[in-house]
């Protein structure tokens, strides 16, 4: 494995968009590379995703500051899963979650591609927004192997100049956007 991308160490606050928890700030951890997903690329996502939100198990690799997480869960997801391999952003998110009285969630402190080397366990919803240039083929293929429910939805953002990775034969290319220097998609399982 080569040198992991970096990102410039960020601080400060995202705020959650909708559900029971909108216009809650939530802090980044400080020192860290954290990149969070804009709001109005968030905005998309979950207007893409508010049919299928409900109850569903959702996966935040790369969880970061947990916002994309955090928008599910307060939107009525059931269950969700932070994994990021920074401890740092694995103690604040493990406390925020405290703090908000969220239940039903998990933090894990794992490399990705390691967390997904583990026996699956299938998720309905996956968030991937990997630090820019990370190999989003390699992860998508992991999903594949038996991480996704039927009809899993997968969310995928890179960078605007990255082409989306070539997608596993039973997933569909739903929806691609871009705004400033994101771009967005989401795909499903077949």
């Amino acid at each position: 494995m080569g040198p992991k991308p970096t990102r410039n160490a960020r601080s400060g606050n995202v705020r959650i968009i909708g559900g029971r928890w909108r216009g809650r700030k939530i802090p980044l951890a400080d020192g860290t590379a954290i990149r969070p997903t804009p709001d109005r690329v968030r905005e998309t996502l979950f207007n893409w995703l508010a049919p299928d939100i409900a109850e569903s198990r959702c996966l935040d690799l790369y969880a970061g500051s947990g916002v994309l997480g955090l928008e599910a869960l307060s939107r009525g997801a059931g269950e969700v899963v932070f994994v990021d391999q920074l401890p740092a952003v694995t103690r604040q998110l493990a406390t925020l979650l405290e703090t908000l009285g969220a239940s039903h969630c998990l933090v894990c402190q794992a490399d990705a591609e390691r967390y997904l080397g583990n026996a699956p366990s299938p998720f309905d919803i996956v968030f991937l927004d990997p630090p820019f240039g990370t190999g989003l083929a390699k992860l998508c293929t992991l999903l594949a192997g038996g991480w996704l429910a039927p009809g899993a939805r997968v969310y995928l953002e890179s960078n605007r100049k990255e082409p989306l990775p070539e997608l596993p034969p039973d997933w569909q290319l739903l929806r691609e956007k871009t705004a400033g220097q994101v771009r967005f998609a989401l795909a499903q399982r077949g």
